[in-house]
């Protein structure tokens, strides 16, 4: 049992109050964790905060500010943090000619610069919790489509989350002197508001499980449990890999 655990862990999830982040929140505190969940929308995270039992930051990510707001309330009450959770994210869709540019800008900030300074950000919280028997981790969450070609016409999204993979190895390798662990898990779909337009139609739905090899969608519990593997002793020696949780679609 020890070598999955994490109780009494100090975790950050930034996305927390639904979706993935969600789901990745609610199994850390159910393992023991302390979390902090963090979202634009304060009402959301509020609520989500109290239904899971943590603690809400309401947080813009994409501005400096709402980076500062997140770091200073969790250094305020935390002399350190084992492990971060980059789930903030958005996607855009549409036609190839009709993409617009400021799509590219806006996932660009939010998807990774979001990642980069919220983790520089973090660095003494982690660097205060890290050791060579139990590094701190930082867990960033790419996606399939960052992996291979998508069906969908979300050019700025793939092209984001290829960068999220990228910058996940490079900052592994910048951080393993320090003992700090970065990892990304690559979801393939699961019930969330970017999936929502194509899950709650039964026939998109349908279509969607057929390409899947195991012939279903993402559960919570297969979130939360690739990164409490990560953040666990099962997971220390892990660093600069790109998990896909998909159920074998870039395997296919």
């Amino acid at each position: 049992m020890t070598l999955f655990s994490v109780e009494g862990k100090t975790v950050v999830v930034t996305g927390g109050s639904r979706g993935i982040g969600k789901m990745i929140a609610a199994g850390f505190v159910s393992a023991g964790a302390s979390v902090y969940i963090s979202s634009r929308k304060a009402a959301e995270v509020e609520k989500t905060a109290a239904e899971l039992g943590c603690v809400a930051v309401p947080a813009d990510l994409s501005t400096a500010e709402g980076v500062e707001t997140l770091v200073g309330t969790v250094a305020g009450r935390e002399d350190r943090l084992d492990v971060l959770v980059n789930n903030a994210g958005a996607t855009w869709g549409a036609p190839l000619e009709e993409y617009p540019g400021h799509a590219f800008d806006k996932l660009w900030d939010i998807n990774v610069k979001g990642v980069f300074f919220l983790t520089t950000r973090f660095l003494p919280l982690l660097r205060a919790s890290a050791s060579a028997d139990d590094p701190a981790r930082v867990i960033n969450i790419g996606s399939v489509d960052g992996l291979r070609v998508p069906v969908v016409e979300n050019y700025a999204y793939s092209a984001a989350k290829a960068g999220v993979h990228m910058l996940t190895r490079h900052l592994a390798i910048k951080l393993a002197p320090e003992f700090i662990t970065v990892n990304a898990i690559a979801p393939g779909p699961f019930e969330s508001k970017m999936m929502a337009y194509a899950l709650d139609d039964p026939a998109a739905r349908a279509v969607i499980e057929s390409h899947v090899p195991l012939g279903r969608i993402g559960r919570p519990d297969d979130m939360a449990g690739a990164a409490i593997y990560l953040a666990s002793r099962a997971g220390a020696y892990l660093t600069g890999a790109i998990i896909p949780v998909d159920g074998g679609i870039t395997a296919a």
